[in-house]
Order: C-alpha cells, then structure tokens, then sequence
C-alpha cells in the first residue's frame, strides 16, 4: 500500500460514498447534483489508481469519464429542468471542492510522470474535468435557460 492508492481510497470513501449516497437519496435537486459529483470524483480516483498501481490504462478511463461525465450530467439536466425549474440546486462549495480535487490530483500525478506524452494527456484529463464539471453545474442549477425553447 503506497500514498497514490491511500489517496485513491480518501478519494473514493469520502467523496464518492457521499455522493452515491446524495445521488441514492434526497430530493431531485440533490440527487442531480450528486451524480454530477460522483463522476467528478471518480476521475481523479482512477488518476490515483493508475499511479498507484502503475497501470497506464486507468488514464484512459480517467480520460473517457471525463468526458462522459459531464454530458450525462447535461442531458440530465435538459431532460429534467423543467423539475429543476421549480427548485433548482446550488452546490457552489462541493463543485468547487470536487474541481480542487481534481485540479490537485492531475498536478500532483503530472509531478510524478514527468514530461512527455503522459503529462499531456493528463493535462488534458484536468482541463477537461474542471471545466466540465463547471460547465454542468450551472447547466443543473439552470444558468442554460436562454437557449431553451418553450
């Protein structure tokens, strides 16, 4: 057991466990937003693993969940705003807490991988989750309206 995978578990226990236990319970606007989370979350968790374990592949499902992440979040969030409408979430400190862990974690694996190929993709993988995981949050608590027609 090194750091990388003792990470990998606070990770998973604390932030992952609240949010499928948000998404498994709760009013719709808690239960959107935990599922927003518990994607976003579980990305930096497989960047922990695959550092952890020395697995490479596990950054190819890191990349895959983040970007599939955020748009099962958006098409959440466009088939059920008019639900939303009434009542809609606002998570700013856990989206921002989620977007911090992640940003961390990408630094921190980008440290230990050092230059190449590798730190682009993980780059990439970090750019990509903060802002999706932005980017949905204010889809969920209906900043997106504009563009809608009734």
């Amino acid at each position: 057991m090194n750091g990388w995978l003792v990470a990998a578990v606070v990770v998973l226990v604390a932030g992952v466990g609240a949010s499928l236990w948000g998404v498994a319970t709760g009013p719709l606007r808690r239960r959107a937003t935990a599922q927003n989370l518990s994607t976003a979350l579980a990305c930096p968790a497989l960047l922990l693993l695959s550092q952890g374990y020395d697995r490479p592949a596990y950054v190819d499902l890191a990349l895959v969940l983040a970007v599939l992440g955020p748009v099962g979040t958006l098409v959440f969030a466009r088939l059920l705003a008019d639900e939303l409408a009434g009542d809609p979430p606002h998570a700013r400190v856990p989206t921002w807490t989620a977007a911090a862990v992640g940003a961390a974690v990408v630094v921190a694996v980008g440290v230990a991988t050092g230059p190449g190929r590798a730190l682009v993709k993980l780059l990439v993988i970090g750019a990509l989750l903060v802002g999706g995981n932005l980017v949905a949050s204010r889809a969920l608590a209906g900043g997106m309206q504009e563009g809608r027609r009734d």
